[in-house]
């Protein structure tokens, strides 16, 4: 993948990709040491899966990732995304269950068992 002709030469442990399958993205990321995005699908996929995300937008529709310290909203300075960048792969934080715990599967089973015959 090509960006010179925007004038971006990404460092070199920094990996452009194209727009990738879903299931290929959820497995890149769940890898990532951080990921930057202007997503909100991203923002919140990444929460979920405790990597640290830059944001490149100035607001979010999920303020409870930034709330938590999981996304910080770097906005377009460049600068500011590098710095940004540098401090997310840093130490990881620890992470409430604000969008569930990944049990729901398993309680509805419990309460479907409960009724059979």
């Amino acid at each position: 993948m090509e960006f010179a002709e925007y004038g971006i030469a990404p460092a070199a442990n920094v990996q452009l990709v194209e727009p990738l399958p879903y299931f290929d993205m959820l497995a890149l990321l769940a890898g990532a040491r951080a990921v930057l995005t202007d997503s909100g699908g991203v923002q919140k996929e990444a929460y979920i899966l405790e990597v640290p995300c830059v944001t490149l937008r100035e607001n979010t529709e999920w303020v409870e990732t930034v709330e938590d310290g999981w996304n910080v909203l770097a906005g377009t300075d460049a600068s500011r995304i590098v710095a940004e960048a540098d401090a997310a792969g840093g130490a990881r934080r620890g992470h409430s269950a604000r969008f569930g715990d990944g049990q729901a599967a398993a309680r509805i089973a419990a309460i479907i068992r409960e009724y059979e015959p």
